[in-house]
């Protein structure tokens, strides 16, 4: 009975991960503790967004983050991804906290991975994109006003170059390539970038492979295994 009551208290707590945060640890029979990690809707920054509206939000990411860097139960992390970008900055500190992990990483973009989305893809040691999946590199936007000087328009060239620079570091684009995508005026009507499908955003170097949950679990899974091996030699 007491057994049953754990088992309880563990699914209601999972299923609180999940509704909240959208997160739960995943335990194999092999011993392998993975953490997912979902990263859906609109990355919030520090102005809260529509309650109608999806967003995952930064200050829930970083804790869960650093408690699991710190928890040596956890063996990798998975991060799933569908979302339409959002807060630069705010992306960019998930972006950068993920791939500063020292336990393996895997990512898988599902839906979309936009924006400042890209660089949260490749953020991880390696990346997946399903054959729909879609990115879109485009420059930097602010809402409100904006003042027309030119110190206006070098915080933008500095906010892109950390983009750019980013995503260079952690994937086989250049960042020449990166701007050149980022400026194209012949796919968007209405803006300037380019968007990404599949197999498209593996060719430009941006993700490593095309596949679906069962290659990147696989993928993670033996990272996890040449990581332990590592470390006991």
């Amino acid at each position: 009975m007491g057994e049953q009551l754990k088992q309880q208290e563990k699914d209601q707590n999972e299923n609180e991960q999940i509704k909240d945060m959208g997160q739960i640890t995943l335990e194999q029979d092999a011993g392998h503790k993975i953490h997912l990690m979902s990263i859906i809707g609109e990355i919030e920054g520090h102005e809260s967004l529509s309650p109608n509206a999806k967003t995952t939000k930064y200050e829930h990411v970083l804790p869960k983050l650093a408690a699991i860097e710190d928890d040596k139960k956890v063996d990798g992390v998975m991060l799933l991804l569908n979302t339409v970008g959002g807060d630069v900055e705010s992306g960019l500190a998930i972006a950068e906290m993920i791939s500063s992990l020292s336990k393996p990483t895997v990512s898988l973009v599902l839906g979309g991975s936009h924006s400042i989305g890209v660089p949260l893809a490749v953020s991880t040691d390696y990346s997946y994109i399903v054959p729909t999946g879609t990115m879109v590199i485009h420059p930097v936007r602010l809402n409100g006003l904006v003042i027309g000087a030119p110190q206006t328009y070098d915080y933008f060239q500095q906010m892109q170059d950390r983009i750019t620079g980013f995503v260079a570091q952690h994937c086989f684009a250049s960042q020449e390539r990166l701007e050149q995508m980022m400026m194209n005026t012949s796919m968007l009507t209405k803006d300037l970038g380019t968007i990404l499908v599949g197999k498209q955003a593996v060719e430009e170097g941006i993700i490593n492979e095309v596949g679906g949950i069962d290659e990147a679990m696989k993928k993670l899974h033996q990272m996890i295994d040449e990581d332990k091996q590592s470390n006991e030699n």
